[in-house]
């Protein structure tokens, strides 16, 4: 669906050059239409019209996206025009070119107008929401969170808030990390409704955690199957957010099991499928070593599978053996940019490899390398 978002006679402040010997003054260039065409979740689509007593001879249209970021990235699109006294210009983002965004972010634009008069027109900046119109969203909001939805009533609505203060007290409680920035959970009433929203997703997909967005999708069914796999999937996604917003820093993030690891342990006890995978590497003496755990995972689904139970194991016997305060210590000390080894053994005084042998030294007969 489009949806388009007009401010129509815009005329804002200016500033105009003037050439010594050069064409007489007239009035300045004005923007008199800009509006945005948002095409959930393709593509975003910018339109201008602008005049000037002087032909006009170059339009640009700049915009930032509002999601965390250590420095403000100002992206410029010169766009070609006719010079004449009036203009109409357009410019499209094509989100299969770059990744889309998420329902709930946002940009900020404006327009940079210039004459053959050697006038310049800089427009006031605009915010435009990115939102998936497809559905009629509800929202109900507690605390840091916003959760939207748009199939169940209340009661389900309640049921997974219940899940959000769950999946936070329990990660307080393994490793004193909290929410400090409002995040936004998306509710879909299907895998298949989430995966509409989304630039080629994977079949399997059924949860995304966008972390410099603070967004949550989810495709949750309204019954109490659903719920049964929701909640979890909310604490695994909703983690992510968390670990993020805490150990945000422009240098390093953090290895995958840590990541992982975490927020498996908010939902809870290991499921049946990753316990038997586990219990299978255990006998078979084919675990993965925590410095490979370190990469992003494999996408063969046994191993797949492994890895999140490894990474689970791998945190709570962190948390089992040392304690909350030096999880907490580990994921600030992350947040300084230290790298992987460094940060494990200022914490703990093991790297992965020590690390790798203590965790498995542990497990009932796991194969000690």
């Amino acid at each position: 669906m489009i949806k388009k978002i007009a401010f129509i006679g815009l005329v804002v402040s200016l500033l105009v050059l003037f050439v010594p010997g050069g064409p007489a003054a007239g009035s300045p260039p004005a923007v008199t239409a800009s509006s945005v065409d948002v095409n959930f979740p393709a593509s975003l689509t910018f339109h201008v019209t602008a005049s000037s007593d002087f032909n006009i001879t170059g339009v640009r249209l700049h915009f930032i996206v509002d999601r965390m970021s250590h420095a403000q990235i100002v992206s410029e699109i010169p766009i070609q025009v006719t010079p004449a006294k009036s203009v109409t210009a357009e410019w499209l983002w094509d989100m299969r070119m770059s990744g889309g965004m998420p329902p709930g972010s946002s940009i900020d634009y404006w327009w940079t107008v210039s004459d053959a008069g050697g006038g310049t027109l800089e427009t006031v900046p605009a915010r435009v929401y990115i939102e998936d119109d497809r559905y009629d969203w509800q929202q109900v909001t507690r605390g840091n969170v916003t959760l939207y939805w748009y199939e169940g009533d209340g009661d389900f609505a309640g049921q997974l808030l219940d899940a959000v203060d769950a999946a936070l007290s329990r990660l307080a409680a393994n490793t004193g990390a909290a929410l400090e920035d409002p995040v936004r959970l998306y509710i879909y009433a299907s895998s298949a409704d989430l995966r509409g929203s989304m630039i080629f997703p994977q079949e399997w997909t059924g949860g995304v955690a966008f972390t410099e967005y603070g967004v949550v999708t989810i495709g949750i069914p309204p019954d109490a199957g659903g719920l049964a796999w929701g909640t979890r999937a909310i604490a695994h996604e909703l983690t992510h957010l968390v670990v993020h917003q805490v150990t945000f820093n422009p240098y390093n993030s953090l290895p995958t099991w840590l990541d992982e690891g975490i927020s498996m342990s908010a939902e809870g006890e290991l499921d049946d499928q990753f316990v038997n995978v586990l219990a299978d590497a255990i006998s078979n003496d084919s675990l993965i070593s925590v410095r490979s755990l370190a990469s992003p995972f494999s996408a063969y689904t046994y191993e797949a599978l492994l890895s999140y139970a490894e990474s689970f194991e791998v945190v709570t016997y962190l948390i089992d053996t040392y304690g909350r305060d030096s999880m907490l210590e580990l994921l600030n000390t992350f947040a300084q940019g230290s790298g992987y080894d460094e940060a494990l053994t200022g914490v703990y005084g093991l790297n992965m490899d020590s690390l790798n042998t203590a965790w498995q030294a542990s497990l009932e007969g796991a194969a000690v390398p």
